[in-house]
């Protein structure tokens, strides 16, 4: 199948603003995709190329590109970059210097969907010396074969900015019409197994019956249960007729899958971090007995002095970590306080309620100095419920978690009547930074006044909702600190365009925001704007995909202003 096709596509999609009419167009295509073509079309309806949960990752930045255009088209990099300027696309830019290009080897073949997938996934496995050499070369011989819309598709691929407005719910309608099965089993499917090009090819080989019998496989991520808000200590306690209360760390939350000795580590956001806590990974060996297991923890870095618990600000530094990570387990060693267990032996335990998950989770391990059950609390005394609560502060946590003990596990869902959290600080929200300014005078050279970007989940772009200036440090004054200059490294490769003095990011760097008060604005994207925003931390261990959508704002929106619905 040409790649020639998946470019129509593409074009199609990215002129077509119609939700429907985008599940139709994908639906459609994906009729004529042969079964084996299945998984990595699919992958690739969602501008990526490996799964979420995959710790594969293309490793391409703007700069790698210019040069690999340039040589692909007979050109100096100067140019490219030049032409980037106008466009502010570099897909675009590829497409006008193929078309612009005058001659064409003899030798020129046509691309196929199964060589362009399976090369940009070999651009991701280079490492070691001269990877960077090797991956421009792989660009080169793709977009030396390709015509102008399909560079245009490859480029905007590997940099991971396809922006065809396809956001991960219309591709789960698009298989559901295509193989005529219910799009709630393709999500269900997706919970348990985090890949839709793995869904697809599910749906397309085997319908209704392959989605329902999809289970849990150790060693993928599953999509956890998330928690809701709660107004006050006591409202939660209201809301269940039998709970527990559990301490909510101020940590990564982490998901253990091991089988036989092996051990893998997912963060709340699917991210693979096995490599970057080896601590934990030893940890897990030696006390979990059972063979084959899916737990559930928090992960909280300890002072090594004290052995008070750090702020998550520190761990975080751990996760993205490649280098001297036996450096940071003797820097940060890290407690884990194991919460629920969700699949054990082969049989998935989310029909299962929490009172009986836990007691299987307490037979499954032996507690390790670095490994323990979460602390917890059973009391329907209003007074001790607060002093637990009080003392979970005091340790430096969050505050607590009040669960429903007859709740079953619900995978990707905030679900009335499971979890509830309680914090004493107001809601805060997860946005993305999708633009700033260049500074001036002695902040020359860095980027401030960032601009923040909520979700929306229909197309999955990110809307405008506020600047932000405020919580980020000139100097670092103590551990934790976040400076201009961490920012502008941070941000500097994931620049798209560049226009007076303002730059357009990709969204990939979340932060953690406080604010004074939501309200409406004729001016921002998403509608909405924050007032006095502020940087509360980074959020390394979640995706964009993790990043509060524009509906959340106008729901806290409502509840600011003493509504009920959103």
């Amino acid at each position: 199948m040409k790649y020639a096709e998946l470019a129509g596509l593409y074009e199609k999609l990215e002129n077509t603003s119609s939700k429907l009419a985008k599940r139709d167009a994908i639906a459609d295509f994906l009729r004529k995709v042969p079964t084996d073509l299945i998984p990595g079309v699919t992958t690739l309806m969602t501008g990526k190329v490996f799964p979420a949960w995959s710790e594969e990752e293309l490793g391409v930045a703007n700069q790698l590109m210019i040069r690999a255009i340039a040589r692909s088209v007979g050109t100096k990099p100067s140019d490219v970059s030049s032409k980037f300027r106008e466009t502010g696309d570099l897909g675009l830019t590829a497409e006008q210097f193929a078309q612009e290009k005058k001659q064409r080897t003899l030798l020129k073949k046509e691309l196929t969907i199964k060589h362009t997938f399976e090369t940009m996934q070999s651009i991701a496995r280079q490492s070691g010396p001269g990877s960077q050499d090797r991956k421009m070369n792989l660009i080169v011989a793709l977009l030396s074969h390709a015509k102008p819309k399909e560079a245009r598709y490859i480029v905007r691929t590997i940099l991971q900015t396809l922006r065809v407005g396809v956001a991960e719910g219309i591709v789960r309608d698009a298989i559901a019409v295509a193989f005529k099965v219910d799009p709630k089993l393709v999500e269900a499917a997706w919970f348990l197994r985090p890949d839709y090009g793995e869904v697809a090819r599910i749906a397309k080989e085997s319908g209704e019956s392959g989605l329902r019998a999809a289970k849990a496989k150790v060693g993928m991520p599953i999509i956890p249960l998330l928690a809701e808000k709660a107004p006050s200590l006591e409202a939660a306690m209201k809301a269940y007729e039998n709970f527990v209360i559990e301490y909510k760390y101020d940590g990564m939350r982490i998901q253990i899958h091991k089988k036989d000795n092996r051990v893998a580590l997912f963060t709340r956001r699917l991210e693979n971090v096995t490599n970057a806590f080896p601590d934990i990974v030893k940890l897990c060996k030696k006390a979990i007995k059972e063979n084959r297991v899916i737990m559930e923890g928090e992960a909280i870095g300890l002072n090594p002095k004290t052995g008070r618990p750090m702020p998550f600000q520190m761990l975080s530094t751990r996760i993205k970590r490649k280098h001297d990570i036996e450096k940071a387990v003797r820097q940060i060693p890290v407690q884990v306080n194991l919460f629920d267990i969700l699949y054990l032996n082969g049989k998935t335990l989310f029909d299962m309620a929490l009172r009986d998950r836990f007691e299987i989770l307490k037979k499954s391990f032996v507690p390790e100095p670095g490994i323990k059950l979460v602390d917890r609390l059973l009391t329907e005394d209003p007074k001790k419920a607060e002093e637990f609560y009080r003392k979970a502060l005091s340790d430096g946590q969050e505050g607590v978690m009040v669960k429903n003990l007859d709740a079953l596990y619900v995978s990707g869902r905030r679900v009335a009547g499971g979890w509830l959290k309680v914090k004493p600080v107001m809601e805060t929200l997860d946005l993305a930074i999708i633009g700033a300014a260049w500074g001036t005078g002695k902040r020359t050279g860095q980027l401030g006044s960032y601009i923040l970007g909520c979700r929306d989940p229909t197309t999955g772009d990110f809307l405008e909702c506020g600047m932000l200036g405020t919580g980020i440090k000139e100097k670092k004054t103590k551990p934790g600190d976040i400076t201009l200059e961490d920012m502008t490294r941070m941000l500097r490769p994931n620049i798209i365009s560049e226009k007076g003095g303002r730059v357009r990011i990709k969204p990939k760097i979340i932060i953690e925001v406080a604010y004074e008060e939501i309200q409406k604005s004729p001016t921002y994207s998403s509608g909405w704007a924050l007032r006095f925003p502020r940087l509360i931390r980074l959020r390394p261990e979640k995706g964009i995909g993790d990043a509060d959508s524009v509906q959340r704002i106008k729901h806290l929106y409502n509840i600011q202003k003493g509504k009920t619905s959103s």
